[in-house]
């Protein structure tokens, strides 16, 4: 689930002291959270107890298919901190090709796998393993959708946007969600652009795609 050389937001922390990073705990009382959309609609995924896993809430999923326009069919998808598996089989129920769902918790990895055999999701791997090297081995431009949301309280935000930049299709998108809102200029570097930022309490929702060059968009 997973820093950029400049980002908005964020509190100072005290001097001599850290800053706290932000809890990433399920919302309190929460023990699943469903599929909103797609074949597999209303089904209902479990969250378990585990350190650092935070499902996305279902009013970001909700708006994130929106923005990507609910029909995946065909699309190539990697979910490099799968988790509850939530958004990744969100995207194989609304149709993806192929989703390769990552998770490095043996625990939640298991789980996920049985998810997937109880859904007959032929279109999902499951695979045990670090997302971020998961993703310096896609081919170059092959992924449609590529997921990142990592724990919020890890450093895996910058590696993970390294390694999914280089993977991602020339019309595909990058789903980031994180504890800050991150601008086109921490962006830059890695070939990358905001398309659309939600903010839904503590959660910042971006959806990425590869910056326009500086000299097609004067052409334009």
């Amino acid at each position: 689930m997973n820093r950029p050389a400049r980002s908005a937001g964020g509190a100072a922390a005290r001097p001599g002291k850290p800053a706290a990073a932000p809890a990433r705990r399920p919302p309190q009382g929460a023990g699943e959270v469903r599929i909103i959309g797609g074949q597999w609609k209303r089904t209902r995924l479990a969250v378990a107890d585990r350190p650092g896993l935070r499902p996305t809430p279902d009013r970001v999923r909700e708006t994130l298919f929106n923005w990507l326009g609910q029909d995946l069919t065909g699309w190539r998808c990697l979910d490099a901190f799968a988790g509850t598996g939530a958004l990744g089989f969100e995207a194989a129920s609304r149709g993806a090709a192929q989703v390769q769902l990552v998770e490095g918790d043996a625990a939640l990895a298991a789980q996920l796998e049985t998810v997937r055999q109880r859904l007959k999701a032929d279109t999902v791997r499951v695979q045990r393993g670090d997302g971020v090297a998961a993703l310096r081995q896609c081919a170059p431009g092959s992924l449609h959708l590529v997921l990142i949301d990592p724990p919020f309280d890890g450093a895996l935000f910058q590696p993970a946007l390294q390694a999914a930049a280089p993977a991602l299709a020339a019309d595909g998108f990058i789903y980031l969600e994180a504890p800050q809102a991150w601008t086109d200029e921490a962006l830059q570097p890695l070939g990358l652009a905001v398309h659309r930022h939600l903010k839904a309490g503590a959660v910042h929702a971006h959806l990425l795609r590869r910056a326009v060059p500086v000299s097609a968009a004067v052409s334009n």
